[in-house]
C-alpha cells in the first residue's frame, strides 16, 4: 500500500495560508507609491489585463488546488485531524473571504456578494460547531461544494479580466459569482434544516 508523509495535508494547508497572505499583500501594496509600475494591457477594447491581478490569479489557482488535495489526501490515507480541520477552515476563509473583501473595496465586485457569502459562512460555521459539540459528524453538502467551485472559478475569471469571454461581451465572471452567491444562500438554508433541531428551546 502506498504511503504518504502524515504531515502532507497540514503542510498543504500551511502553504495555502502563506499564499493567501501573499495574495492579500500584493492586492493591497501601494506599488505606485514606491515607483513600481505593473503594466495593464487593453485587449480588443474590451478586456483589461492587469499584471498584478494576473500574478494574484496564478497564486489563487495554486492555493485552490492545495485546498482540493489536502482534504483528498487526508481522507484517502486516514490523516484527518482536528488540527487539520481547524487550519483548513482558517486557510479557506483567509483565501476566499480576504480576496472577496479586497475586490469589493477596489470596485471589482458588488458589496452584495461578499456580504452574503461571509454572513452565510459565519452562520453555517456556527451550525457546524453546535452540531459537532453534540457529537454529530458534519460533512460538506453538495450545494456547498458547487458554491465553492463556482466561487473559485468566478474569482479567477474576475482576476484575469474575464478573458477570453470578455471578447464576446459575455460576463461569465459575474455569472459564476452571482450563481455562487445564490448557492451560498441555498446551502445555508439546507444547513439550517439539517441542524435546526439543536436550536429548539428545551
Amino acid at each position: 500500500m502506498k504511503t504518504v508523509n502524515k504531515n502532507l495535508p497540514n503542510n498543504l494547508t500551511k502553504l495555502r495560508i502563506i499564499l493567501s497572505i501573499i495574495i492579500i499583500v500584493i492586492m493591497l501594496f501601494p506599488f505606485d507609491m514606491v515607483n513600481i509600475n505593473l503594466p495593464k494591457y487593453l485587449i480588443d477594447g474590451n478586456i483589461i489585463l492587469d499584471v498584478k491581478l494576473l500574478i494574484v490569479a496564478v497564486l489563487f489557482v495554486v492555493a485552490s488546488i492545495t485546498d482540493y488535495f489536502d482534504g483528498k489526501i487526508a481522507r484517502k490515507y486516514n490523516l484527518v485531524t482536528d488540527y487539520g480541520k481547524v487550519m483548513d477552515a482558517i486557510a479557506d476563509k483567509i483565501l476566499v473571504n480576504g480576496l472577496l473583501i479586497i475586490l469589493c473595496g477596489q470596485g471589482y465586485i458588488s458589496p452584495i456578494i461578499p456580504t452574503i457569502i461571509i454572513l452565510r459562512d459565519t452562520i453555517t460555521n456556527t451550525f457546524k460547531m453546535i452540531a459537532g459539540n453534540n457529537g454529530e459528524v458534519v460533512g460538506a453538502i453538495k450545494t456547498g461544494k458547487f458554491k465553492t467551485a463556482f466561487l473559485m472559478i468566478g474569482l479567477t475569471l474576475k482576476l484575469i479580466g474575464n478573458f477570453p469571454m470578455g471578447l464576446l461581451n459575455i460576463a461569465l465572471d459575474d455569472f459564476f459569482l452571482i450563481t455562487a452567491t445564490v448557492l451560498s444562500v441555498i446551502s445555508g438554508i439546507e444547513y439550517y434544516n439539517l441542524y435546526k433541531k439543536y436550536f429548539k428551546i428545551k
